[in-house]
């Protein structure tokens, strides 16, 4: 909407809010695409708030990052706007969110997306996996989202690993929460899993992770990966998990020595009236966008 006059102002609705240097779609190398689904959560339900609360957060960041030194907003951050889902089925959920992600790599975006529960991560790697052959996928989860089916679908937020384990190999990071059923099944499916209790027995953990990786990679962060301590705003919180300096380490380190396509940060559950899980999301979201696209050794 045009105005008769000018003004300071903010835009709630897009990452980074009122960036110094905005860009429209065609200008901007990120693109970020929310998908508030909240249709198979199984203990605390809200993930459909997530989106919105991390790009209201994200309009509160400062843009200059202390680690590297640099300011990357200028390569570009659009917003589109958040994706009205149908109801009903869940294929057709699955389908329209592949054709989006397609359109938008199919452009050569780096593509961000905001979730929303964990099911809507297999349509987003099917999308990558058909735009980069060899795509290898890198989950960061308290749960291995192993179960072939659950709870009567097989795009249940408990299934979003084995559903994307049809289009991409994996590795998965920080696991500390299986079935019987997903620890039987392990084995014998294409993932390497890295498990909480002892992959820091490593002190080389991060090399190795990053070695068990293909290229193209595909990164995909459920919040609940992290300590609960930094993260309790989730549906399925777990004890343990991986410190905010950890979680940067394994990104700055998969992002210097693999190629990321894309990448999506989901299962936030936002609490009202406590903000820093939501920041921290935005946070997130904009450091592997600075690792991207803000050194040397980013790809």
């Amino acid at each position: 909407m045009d105005f008769p006059f000018e003004y300071d102002h903010g835009a709630p609705l897009a990452f980074g809010g009122a960036l110094p240097e905005p860009r429209n779609f065609d200008e901007s190398r990120v693109v970020v695409l929310p998908v508030p689904l909240d249709r198979t959560t199984s203990y605390v339900p809200g993930t459909r708030n997530g989106p919105r609360e991390i790009l209201q957060a994200s309009s509160h960041m400062e843009l200059w990052d202390d680690e590297l030194g640099v300011d990357v907003h200028g390569v570009g951050l659009f917003t589109l706007p958040e994706m009205e889902l149908p109801f009903g089925e869940l294929e057709p959920v699955m389908e329209e969110i592949r054709r989006v992600a397609a359109e938008i790599l199919s452009r050569d975006k780096f593509l961000v997306t905001l979730g929303g529960e964990h099911s809507i991560t297999p349509p987003l790697v099917a999308a990558a996996a058909a735009k980069y052959p060899g795509l290898h996928l890198l989950q960061i989860d308290a749960h291995a989202d192993l179960r072939d089916s659950y709870m009567g679908t097989r795009h249940n937020h408990a299934c979003a690993i084995r559903r994307s384990l049809e289009h991409a190999p994996a590795t998965q990071v920080g696991i500390r929460s299986m079935s019987t059923e997903e620890a039987k099944a392990a084995p014998g499916l294409n993932t390497r899993l890295f498990y909480d209790v002892s992959m820091r027995q490593d002190p080389d953990w991060i090399a190795r992770v990053v070695d068990t990786l293909g290229d193209p990679v595909y990164i995909t962060i459920d919040v609940d990966g992290m300590d609960p301590a930094i993260m309790p705003a989730t549906g399925t919180p777990e004890p343990g998990g991986l410190s905010w300096y950890e979680t940067l380490a394994l990104l700055r380190a998969t992002i210097s020595q693999r190629n990321v396509v894309a990448c999506d940060v989901v299962e936030l559950s936002p609490i009202p009236g406590l903000m820093a899980p939501n920041f921290l999301c935005a946070k997130l979201v904009y450091k592997m966008v600075t690792y991207k696209f803000g050194t040397a050794g980013g790809r």
